[in-house]
């Protein structure tokens, strides 16, 4: 038998690929960052039409939080997509606050909303406080 050329293990310095250092680290930050979830976002939104609905919930459904300003749709067409958010909302055991006139936090279960806003109450005199 001719066993005697035969190498189980063969360590020549050409064999071994280092590869690059930084690309190495880029994916070991991106593996990181994945299961930390310290690439959330915090993404801010004025939709124009509710067709815009949907990449809101999208933003939602990829655990970043959305503010919502509602200032350039009408009233019948925040409430449409309040309602469609709500729904994404339930579905991902999110919340939404309001936070404003006008303006929604909507937060992905991974996020924790502490303290309240509260709107501004006019006195008797019609002046706020």
């Amino acid at each position: 038998m001719a066993f005697k050329n035969f190498k189980l293990f063969e360590t020549k310095d050409t064999d071994i690929d280092t590869g690059d250092e930084e690309e190495y680290y880029k994916v070991a930050e991106e593996k990181n960052k994945k299961a930390t979830g310290s690439n959330n976002k915090m993404i801010l939104v004025e939709p124009r039409a509710y067709s815009e609905s949907q990449t809101i919930a999208d933003h939602l459904k990829a655990k970043n939080s959305v503010v919502v300003n509602f200032k350039r749709v009408t009233q019948d067409q925040s409430r449409r997509i309040i309602d469609f958010l709500s729904g994404t909302l339930y579905a991902i055991n999110g919340d939404l606050q309001k936070v404003g006139e006008g303006i929604y936090l909507c937060t992905p279960s991974n996020v924790d909303v502490q303290g309240e806003i509260t709107e501004e109450k006019a006195n008797d005199n019609g002046e706020e406080w």
